[in-house]
């Protein structure tokens, strides 16, 4: 797979910035195919101008697996570079690889925790947060910024995990009442798209189940 260009442009300007404490985000697109390879390729350039990388922070999909494949990119290459695979005298940029920690964050809780390490998961820092100051009986809204457009052209990010998945546009949200002035739900629509009509049955879908859809009428 293609390397994500825009990923590798944001990991560079970052550890430009932030020579000594670089630490990428490598889920924005995929783990395997682009973030990893593309942190490795910025961390040996930090290395060669004398500055180490320190990790990368994993915030969805299988932690306990994309650790591993982390640990073992890591490592795998480090064997390359000692071996010479890429010219000789590279030990230095091995050390700096095999020094890198690897993160994993995502509503991590005691439950997920016992999990990891039942799976053996290489994993060496957690982002704990939202478990750490919310109790279970009174959970948090997770609420995330995420750009759908830019310039007017539609974007959305993808995850492994659907409820990660934007859908992309600019939208407005209208709230539909019923007759005995109760909320019936919130509709997204297109940002040009016309209002919805009192007393125009509308038909309305699910975002992400498509199995799921209702006509409403709002008063």
């Amino acid at each position: 797979a293609a390397l994500h260009e825009g990923e590798f442009a944001a990991f560079v300007s970052y550890a430009l910035a932030n020579p000594t404490t670089f630490v990428a985000l490598v889920d924005t697109y995929s783990v395997l195919d682009t973030g990893l390879r593309n942190f490795v390729t910025v961390a040996l350039a930090l290395a060669e101008a004398g500055f180490e990388a320190k990790g990368v922070r994993i915030d969805s999909g299988d932690l306990a697996y994309l650790s591993k494949e982390a640990r073992q990119l890591f490592d795998r290459t480090a064997d390359d570079l000692d071996a010479g695979t890429y010219g000789a005298g590279r030990g230095s940029l091995a050390e700096s690889l095999r020094k890198c920690y690897v993160v994993a964050s995502n509503d991590i809780n005691e439950r997920v925790l016992l999990s990891l390490r039942d799976q053996g998961a290489k994993v060496d820092a957690y982002g704990i947060g939202t478990h750490l100051v919310t109790c279970q009986a009174q959970p948090a809204l997770g609420c995330v910024y995420k750009l759908v457009e830019i310039s007017g052209e539609p974007c959305l990010k993808l995850s492994q995990e659907p409820g990660k998945t934007t859908i992309p546009g600019a939208k407005a949200c209208y709230r539909l009442v019923g007759a005995r002035g109760q909320m019936l739900l919130d509709l997204l629509v297109p940002a040009a798209h016309a209002a919805p009509e009192v007393g125009e049955r509308v038909l309305c879908r699910h975002p992400f189940d498509s199995s799921k859809r209702a006509y409403v009428t709002p008063s």
